[in-house]
């Protein structure tokens, strides 16, 4: 079975925002309010970080669902480990996801400063200095026949995009427009000469935007 390399439940705003400016240990989104951004999610049953019972049921959690399902590794960008710059100062800081990430599979971090891997839980980070292409090579290799999952943030996304190594994508638009910020793209229509785009709206108000390869 063929491998695909897949994005999944991404959040932008309606202009195409999916995080701020000025992000901080404090606000690892920015300027960016991550509970108005990803309020679709956390509100449903099958949420990853969902540590009490309850939660909406129908399409946004159908999709939650999915969100490890045929995942063998996930590739990310450093700001989605944490928010430093540069040389890492020492090996401390062991990122923004506690004892126990929710990736439970080995895990591609993008910098051009690489530190030792870490495991945490079920999960392995490695911090890895390479192009795009290399990575999903790496991810690959290490996802035991799984798909990769890019994670993330839309940054990175956009590096994996311009270089033509999405197979997939579900992309999910919130109402709210923030007019600056780190932006996937200025219409989802751009990427039709690509993919095919479906959209589909659901009863939270988000609309989810399903991108399949022509």
């Amino acid at each position: 079975m063929t491998q695909r390399v897949r994005v999944h439940c991404i959040t932008v705003t309606a202009d195409g925002v999916g995080a701020g400016e000025n992000q901080s240990f404090d606000r690892p989104f920015g300027d960016v309010d991550p509970g108005e951004l990803f309020a679709w999610a956390g509100a449903t049953a099958s949420w990853v970080n969902r540590t009490e019972p309850g939660g909406s049921r129908g399409l946004d959690d159908w999709i939650t669902r999915d969100f490890t399902r045929g995942i063998g590794a996930e590739i990310m960008g450093r700001g989605k480990f944490g928010p430093q710059t540069g040389p890492w100062p020492d090996h401390e800081w062991q990122g923004w996801w506690g004892d126990e990430p929710p990736f439970h599979t080995p895990v591609f971090v993008l910098t051009h400063h690489p530190r030792p891997t870490l495991t945490l839980g079920e999960t392995t980070f490695h911090f890895l200095d390479a192009t795009p292409r290399r990575a999903v090579e790496r991810a690959k290799a290490a996802a035991n026949g799984g798909d990769v999952r890019i994670g993330g943030g839309v940054t990175t996304l956009r590096e994996f995009l311009d270089a033509d190594l999405i197979d997939d994508m579900h992309i999910a638009v919130t109402p709210i427009e923030l007019g600056a910020g780190k932006r996937l793209w200025d219409t989802p229509d751009d990427l039709t000469d690509r993919f095919h785009l479906e959209r589909v709206p659901s009863a939270s108000g988000i609309v989810h935007h399903f991108f399949w390869r022509r």
